[in-house]
Order: structure tokens, then sequence, then C-alpha cells
């Protein structure tokens, strides 16, 4: 597939199209095209032709929040296009509609052959990764039922049930079979001297479970006006950096990129939520470790998203034992899947507890929310929950037994557990891995900070004087193991982790960064590490590298070895910030910021660690999310860890 791909988000429902506005329906690669809504493709193919042929594009679409584009028939120089076609693509919940007006170039009446080709595959997104794995789907059945005003797509395996309805005003003069499963709206146009026909077409998806009243929007436009007002409400009110401009525009992108990637959940209580979910187009879904680290960047100017990330978690926390999602007691939830896969446990996500640091990550939210907003309902009515993830890091997390969060490869899941999980993300500086249980260092930090604020919390708002002592004798003890345990003397550094021995893992990467904003290094250790992080060889103009050039496991283009993580120099900026680093705080924002204004103010979910000093435009890497909510909230956390206004 040449096109590239243009992502249109809209909660928990997006779309894929290439240049012309074109679904192909094309397998494997760094992203998925079509028509997306809980984790299922309800459309796999969208093709415009006209007169029997595709058109050529004049003006290719643009990223926005609508896809709009220019196409004529094809021709040569001397025969100027008989009309032109201009297309606007938008999505809403659970939806996808487009408006295509023809416009006639001729002085006389002119006949135009149009026609869409659709289809509805329903392949469940696990199915399009490039991990060359294959699905059985026993008993699985489609079905196409023509309109009065279009074409139904259905699908059906067991008790899952799925369909994708396209409706076509005016309706369609035709609708044709064409061999392979598809079927083609067809209309032909009568255009008056300069005139004009328009056409609007309407995608509703219903995914297995889905029985909510819903409609799909008008046209395009609407779907603008009403993108514009939920953007409206995200970034009204926020105090943005008059003296640092392009700050105040990546903030005020990331807001508008965070009022998109709401998505739906659900309380303790069963009351409706919003939650930020990870990314699109891959991870449009609930993550743990994801909302809660967006929630946290975007704390002091959204606190909302805390107040909906809390709930939401809390009513997914793991009450018993399960080794397909590996669920223990209190742990939070890592992954929340909706799809076909999942639901038939094909794939372990539909609750997936693979993670070693979402859990401390829930107890520093909630603590910081609390602190920061002076609202204690939260830390009270989620006491219970609270008290079940301490539980959980003090037993099965290994903080009791082993000294610190540990975890295993998860087989059927996921190798690494910590926010670097690619496979051989947890290394040494020569690029072996670790044997044995993994004991990653910045999963401590987490811990340390979760015990402290839990224990501040138990004393200000359980009224439980017994419990606080108990976490504030536990956070110091981490604390002197921890200095005792992972630091090289050597380097003046910490070990990325421990392995299943014991030993150091000895790679320099980022994650000592996240040390420093949780505070676990003292004063003299942290100022060594905050400098150490700025010296080139980590810091390559445009944010600290994942992984330190000149090791032999360094690579630019690796998703954790090498490459560079917006959300990863934000936690770096606030640690910085917090040992008083001021002036290198200031350089990663500068580095990030200036990265964003090359593509629009946005940042993507990571870049390629190639250096500024050889490369003066950032290198994009090649499979990230164009759309990821820790991205998009990191300049918010940037604005607070420099303290500017």
């Amino acid at each position: 597939m040449t096109d590239r791909h243009h992502l249109l988000v809209h909660g928990r429902t997006f779309a894929a199209v290439g240049d012309r506005g074109d679904i192909s329906g094309y397998r494997g690669g760094s992203a998925p095209d079509g028509l997306f809504v809980r984790d299922a493709r309800h459309l796999s193919r969208w093709q415009l032709t006209v007169d029997g042929a595709v058109p050529d594009t004049l003006t290719p679409v643009a990223d926005g929040d609508t896809a709009r584009c220019v196409l004529v028939p094809r021709g040569g120089r001397d025969e100027p296009p008989a009309y032109t076609l201009f297309r606007e693509q938008a999505v809403g919940d659970s939806s996808f509609v487009e408006s295509l007006r023809v416009t006639s170039n001729r002085p006389v009446p002119t006949t135009v052959h149009l026609a869409v080709t659709a289809d509805a595959d329903f392949t469940d997104q696990f199915e399009l990764r490039s991990d060359h794995r294959t699905y059985t789907k026993a008993g699985a059945v489609r079905s196409r039922h023509v309109l009065e005003h279009g074409v139904e797509f259905a699908y059906r395996r067991g008790e899952w049930r799925s369909v994708t309805t396209v409706t076509a005003e005016p309706r369609p003069d035709a609708v044709e079979e064409t061999g392979t499963g598809a079927r083609r709206l067809a209309w032909t146009l009568d255009l008056e001297p300069h005139g004009t026909a328009e056409l609007t077409l309407r995608v509703m998806a219903r995914p297995h479970g889905d029985r909510r009243a819903l409609r799909v929007p008008r046209s395009p436009a609407a779907v603008r006006q009403r993108l514009r007002a939920r953007e409206g409400e995200f970034t009204q009110g926020v105090d943005l950096p008059a003296g640092w401009p392009e700050l105040a525009a990546a903030c005020t992108r990331g807001l508008a990129d965070l009022a998109a990637l709401q998505v739906p959940a659900t309380g303790p209580d069963g009351e409706e939520l919003r939650v930020p979910a990870a990314g699109a187009p891959w991870f449009l879904t609930l993550l743990g470790r994801d909302a809660l680290l967006t929630s946290l960047f975007a704390l002091p100017y959204r606190p909302a998203l805390a107040a909906a990330t809390l709930p939401a978690l809390a009513a997914t926390q793991a009450t018993g034992s399960s080794a397909d999602g590996i669920a223990q007691p209190g742990k939070i939830v890592h992954e929340v899947r909706h799809g076909e896969l999942a639901h038939f446990g094909q794939v372990p996500y539909g609750r997936y507890y693979g993670s070693v640091d979402a859990t401390p990550l829930f107890l520093v939210l909630l603590g910081a929310y609390t602190e920061h907003t002076g609202d204690t309902g939260p830390a009270r009515r989620l006491e219970r929950h609270a008290r079940a993830a301490v539980g959980w890091m003090l037993d099965h997390g290994g903080l009791t037994s082993r000294g610190y969060l540990v975890y295993r490869a998860d087989q059927g899941g996921l190798a690494n557990q910590n926010w670097k999980d690619s496979p051989g993300a947890i290394c040494s500086a020569e690029g072996t891995r670790p044997h044995g249980p993994v004991t990653a260092a910045g999963a401590q930090g987490y811990a340390y900070d979760a015990l402290r604020r839990t224990a501040v919390l138990a004393r200000t708002v359980w009224q439980d004087p017994t419990y606080a002592h108990l976490l504030e004798q536990a956070a110091g003890d981490l604390r002197e193991r921890f200095r005792r345990d992972f630091w090289m003397p050597e380097h003046s550094f910490p070990a990325l982790a421990l392995d299943g021995r014991g030993e150091q893992v000895d790679a320099l990467a980022s994650d000592a960064g996240h040390l420093l904003w949780s505070g676990l290094l003292d004063k003299e250790h942290g100022e060594l590490v905050g400098r150490r992080l700025l010296e080139p060889d980590f810091f390559s103009g445009w944010g600290v590298r994942t992984l330190a050039a000149g090791q032999p496991a360094y690579h630019p283009l690796s998703y954790h070895r090498g490459s560079v993580w917006p959300h990863d120099n934000a936690l770096i900026a606030l640690g910085l910030a917090r040992y008083g680093l001021h002036d290198e705080a200031r350089a990663i924002a500068h580095g990030l910021v200036d990265a964003a204004g090359a593509t629009g103010h946005r940042l993507p979910e990571v870049l390629a660690g190639y250096g500024r000093d050889t490369h003066p435009e950032p290198v994009p890497y090649p499979h990230a999310c164009v759309r990821e909510s820790r991205s998009a909230a990191a300049p918010l956390a940037l604005l607070t860890a420099v303290g500017v206004v």
C-alpha cells in the first residue's frame, strides 16, 4: 500500500483512510486501515470510482479532525477534467459519515457514473498486527443484505454478533455484487452545465453487545462542530505561557487530542465514566499505566481526568487470581479489550494484569489527586481498593518476600511488565536479556512514592496512624535497599534492573530519570543522575534516549533501546525540577517542544534516537501511535516542570 494513512479519532472509534479517502482492506504493516470500533474492523473496504476508474488526487487528505480531499477523473494536459469531486469524511461514536460533492466543469450537460465499493470483514485488530500469528474462527459466518438505501454487513460466530450498516442519501440506483463479498453502491448523476450534485453516505457500526440508541452524524461538518466544542471544554481555562508560544501551542494541541481520546468506562457502582485511551491506532482502549500517567501529567490543569481514571481502574481491580490474565488480588489492570479474540479467550487481553507498575501508580495518582485538589472523596470511597493495592505490592508484588516489586515474563502475553514492555527492552549494556524474575528500577521508584503518598492518606484521611507508620517504614527500607543493590559506583548511575540472581543489569537507561520523579534517590545521587541524563550520549537534542548511545545494545530505531519517548522525558523533566536541576529540565522541554513544532505541535508516541546535531529534523519512529494520550499530556507536564505561565 502506497497511500499514507490519516487517522480520524472519536472516542472508541477511529478510521484510517488513504490520501484519496479510500480504505483498501490492507493487512499488516505499521498501521491498519479501515473503520474500527471496540477492536474490530467495521469497514474493510471503501473505494470510490468515477466512470469505472479510480480518480486522480488533486489535493490529498491532510491531517485534521475530518478528512478532506479533491479528486478529478484521469485525463491529460490537453483535456481538462470534466468535473471535480470534493470529498469529506469524519467519524462519530461508532459511525462514519462522508459527504461527496461533484461539480461539473463543462458548459454542457454531463453524466457521471459514480460508485462506492464497501465491505466489512469484522477482523479483530490483533489479526492485523505484523506478528505472524493466526487465529482459528470455527463457525464464523459473514452475510450481506441489500437495504432500500444501502447495504447491511453482518458477522456471527457463536453468541458473537456484529453489524455494519451503510446507507446513502440519495439512495443508490443499484447495489451490485462484486464477486468478492463487497457490494458496490452505484449512482448515475446527470449534471447541469457547471452544475453540482451531492451525496451523503453514512456508516453505523454495531459491535457485539452494544445496544445503545445511536445516530450517525448528519454530515462531517456536524462532527467537526461537535469536536470543536469538546476541544474547547478541554482547553478553556488553562493558563498557557504567553512568553513561550511554542509550548503553549503544544499544550493546546495535546489538550485537543486528549478530548478526542476519551473512551467510555464504568465505575465501581456502575456509573458511566470517560477516561483517556492509550492511543490510536493500536491502543484505543483503557490501559492502566497509560491512563494513570496521562492523568498525573494533566492533574494541575484537568483534574477531572484523574477523577474518572481512579474509579474506572478500581472497578477493574483484580479480586482473585487468574493464570491467563496473570491477575492477583489487589492488582490494577494493565489492559482492557472488547474484541472477538479477547471474548473467546484467544488473546489474554480481555482483562490483562501484566503490569508491575500500574498498581503503585494507582496509589500515586490517588495521593496526588487528594493533595492537589483537597478533595478527599475519592480517597474515602476507594480506601478499600487502595489498601488492596498496597496488599498486592507487599504480598504478590514481592516487596515483603523479595524486597522489591518483581515480575516474571508471561509466555502468553508480555515478556516485560514495566513501561518498557517489548521483549528485549530490559537488557545489559551488551544487549543480553536477564534470566529469571526481573526487578525493574523504575517500578521501585513508583512503589516508594506509592507507599509514602498512601501513608499520608492513612494518617490524614483514613485516621489510621498505625497503618501510616507501617507504610512509611516500608518506604524507608525500600530506599535503603535500592541504594545498596542498584547503584553502580563505576558509572555513578543506577542499574536498569536486577536479574533473578540479584545481579545488576547494567545498561545505562532513561528509567533512572523516573527515580528522580518519584524521589527515590537522595540529593547527591539524584543530582549526579540528572546531569548525566543531559550528556550527549543520552540527550539527542530532541529528548533523552531510552538507552544511552555508545552501548552495544543501543539502536536509534529500536522501540525501547535508544528511541526518544515524550512521556518518558516528561517524567524526567518533572524529576529534574524536583531535584532543583531547572536548567536541565528546561533543556528537555525545549527539545520536545521543538520536536512537536515539526509535526504541527503534536508529539507522537515515540521518536527515533538520531541526534539533532546530525539530523536537524526529528526522525519519526516507523510504528508509533500518531495520537497517544501520554504524549498528548506531556506538554502539560513540561509546563509544570519549567514553571512558566
